[in-house]
């Protein structure tokens, strides 16, 4: 796709210079597209990886929940649950990958904080093991949530530079070919032209 352009030495050396950088920047950007690629794909088996086994455990605290609630009365489950005894807090920050800024969550448990809430002896041992089971859990939880938001982010990029570097491979650099090759064959013509001129006036001078 050829635009508007001034068929200049001037411009052919400017667009000359373009080009270079152009080429330079598409094989960097694509560079940068097949690394981030790359880490996507290590982020999403890890996502499938761990996603698998959180919903496992899910599904088996789930479980001795549905038996617990069976077996309790549904007053004492309500009360042996409201009150939480183990402090946790979490902290977010940032890690920077191929440009990305993915989160990271860092949990931090109490020392010596009890899990249960409620006394054991009133209580099923179904309801003791989905307690466990969830605080196990709670940092594979947090894990599987930020690389769920990391691969969301990276995909993201990944379509952006995708765009950048389509950008310039079909567009810019065809453009600034075509634009080259237009002012060198204008150039081409000029200079034949004067050097047709030049001829004819010496064959004049000499006839003269």
């Amino acid at each position: 796709m050829q635009t508007r352009v001034n068929p200049t030495r001037m411009e052919l050396t400017r667009l000359k210079r373009q080009i270079v950088i152009a080429r330079r920047g598409h094989k960097l950007l694509k560079d940068k597209q097949d690394e981030l690629i790359k880490k996507f794909v290590d982020m999403v088996k890890e996502n499938k990886r761990l996603r698998e086994e959180v919903e496992k455990e899910l599904q088996l605290a789930f479980k001795n929940f549905i038996i617990a609630r069976s077996q309790m009365p549904q007053e004492v489950l309500e009360e042996s649950l409201m009150i939480p005894s183990a402090r946790v807090s979490i902290d977010v920050s940032k890690e920077n990958i191929m440009s990305v800024n993915v989160p990271k969550i860092k949990i931090n448990k109490e020392e010596g904080g009890n899990i249960y809430s409620y006394g054991l002896a009133t209580t099923s041992a179904e309801l003791d093991s989905a307690i466990t089971i969830l605080s196990r859990m709670l940092e594979k939880m947090l894990k599987l949530s930020e690389i769920e938001k990391a691969c969301q982010l990276m995909a993201d990029e990944i379509e952006k530079t995708r765009r950048r570097v389509n950008a310039l491979e079909y567009v810019m650099i065809p453009t600034m070919e075509e634009n080259i090759k237009y002012i060198t064959m204008k150039l081409d013509e000029n200079e034949r032209s004067t050097i047709t001129r030049l001829m004819k006036i010496k064959e004049m001078v000499m006839e003269a």
